[in-house]
């Protein structure tokens, strides 16, 4: 008979803990769920290709939105969400990197690049200028010449 209650025991404990689980997964209210949704925004899935999980049809930015909102219905803070995904999944998660000494090459590197780019331009065209000018009297002369 101990062992029957003892079994009856287990059950109705992991009944109790399955209602609470169900229970903390009560709706959202119109601005928890805005949130929520602004944060999975922010948010990149790690399976997929530039996408949010707010817009992968992905299993896992599905139960990351899950989670999103299991922590904003438990009070969570916004940068409280995000340092608990980039815990898990790393600084990639965040669509939009911090501004780390690690990250300054993304940050700086598309400026430098295209910087370089133009500064290469202007002195191709000036230097293209500059031979065309140079060659252009002598070109003057010979058809001067030819003309006579």
């Amino acid at each position: 008979m101990e062992e029957g209650a003892r079994v009856r025991r287990i059950v109705l404990s992991a009944l109790a803990a399955l209602a609470v689980g169900q229970a903390g997964a009560a709706p959202l209210s119109a601005d928890e769920e805005a949130r929520a949704h602004r944060l999975a925004q922010s948010l990149r899935c790690p399976v997929c290709q530039n996408q949010t999980i707010a817009e992968s049809n992905a299993p896992l930015a599905q139960d990351l939105r899950e989670q999103v909102q299991a922590q904003v219905a438990a009070g969570r803070s916004d940068d409280e969400v995000r340092e608990f995904m980039v815990r898990r999944f790393g600084d990639f998660v965040l669509y939009e990197p911090p501004r780390t000494p690690q990250t300054l090459l993304l940050w700086l590197g598309p400026f430098a690049l295209l910087g370089g780019g133009a500064l290469v331009l202007w002195r191709r065209v000036r230097r293209g200028a500059g031979e065309a000018v140079a060659e252009e009297p002598d070109g003057v002369a010979a058809r001067a010449g030819e003309g006579t």
